[in-house]
């Protein structure tokens, strides 16, 4: 005659579970790799934007320097305001520069972009004037040549009309050099 024993059969559901929690863990991590990827070939280099239509008609714009190396994305945004819209010690008489820099991918018609926000010399930006925390733009790729480049940011569908001013040659390396 078998006995139900209910703490048998519940150390057996335990360890199961424990079993396959532990399987899970280990088969489904894995750590990212230290080297950079190669990223779009066609992105690689400094691009520039010079003007943004009628910006002289608005209150406030960015214009854009994106510097792409392999999977990585510097970016420079330099800011013309009319309206003193933050701490008068932060204003400098409505021109600022900000920086960026992250990591990118292109999935189809969209440029994703992962990064921080970052003081002049690409180090990670904690305080301060402007903004701090994530840079996180999602681009649209209208079109592009080997010297232009036509983004339009997903949240205010703004063109950015960008000229290359320098090629890169993707060149590898270890993310901690």
């Amino acid at each position: 005659m078998l006995h139900y024993n209910p703490n048998k059969l519940r150390n057996i559901t335990y360890r199961f579970l424990l079993a396959g929690m532990f399987f899970l863990s280990v088969c489904s991590c894995r750590f990212n790799p230290d080297i950079q990827h190669e990223g779009a070939e066609y992105l690689q280099g400094v691009w520039i934007q010079d003007s943004i239509p009628m910006q002289d008609a608005l209150l406030q714009y960015t214009l854009h320097e994106l510097k792409f190396t392999c999977d990585s994305i510097y970016a420079t945004l330099h800011t013309t305001s009319k309206v003193k819209n933050i701490a008068d010690s932060c204003y400098n008489n409505g021109l600022w520069t900000e920086y960026a820099k992250g990591v990118y991918v292109v999935r189809g018609d969209s440029l994703l972009v992962d990064g921080l926000y970052t003081r002049a010399n690409w180090r990670q930006k904690i305080s301060g004037c402007y903004r701090i925390g994530q840079y996180l733009p999602r681009f649209k790729i209208v079109r592009y040549t080997t010297d232009s480049l036509v983004l339009e940011n997903r949240y205010d569908q703004r063109p950015i009309l960008l000229r290359k001013t320098a090629d890169i040659t993707c060149v590898p390396k270890k993310r901690w050099e």
